[in-house]
């Protein structure tokens, strides 16, 4: 069960990375444009393949960490359970980081062409 369920994880994040990389294969000739100042923006196809991209780690990292769950239940030692604790932390702080990324490349994703960021219009006025 415990290969299984890694493997399902190692899937996910390989049709994920695949699933991008396709992606930007496809939008290649558009992947920016010059801002007013002259300086290179990445569009928002790029950013919604990174949002996607996002997920499909944050699901394959989920996976993985259900395996190590699964490998340590059966008949742990300390030594297992400490390094269960520290994969544990380090996915979930990856987790973590990982959320607030696709969090904040959806809002601009979800944002209208041309208006300005909540965060710079507030800090502006």
């Amino acid at each position: 069960m415990v290969h299984l369920v890694e493997f399902a994880g190692a899937v996910v994040i390989v049709v994920g990375a695949l699933w991008a990389f396709l992606q930007l294969l496809r939008g290649a000739a558009s992947w920016g444009r010059l801002s007013k100042a002259g300086v290179w923006e990445p569009r928002w196809e790029f950013n919604r393949i990174r949002l996607s991209l996002g997920r499909f780690l944050t699901l394959g990292l989920e996976f993985q960490l259900a395996g190590d769950i699964l490998r340590t239940a059966i008949a742990p030692t300390f030594t297992e359970i400490g390094q269960l604790a520290a994969i544990a932390t380090i996915r979930t702080v990856l987790n973590y980081f990982l959320g607030k990324e696709i969090e904040k490349e959806r809002i601009e994703v979800e944002r209208p062409p041309g208006q300005e960021p909540a965060t710079t219009s507030a800090a502006s006025a």
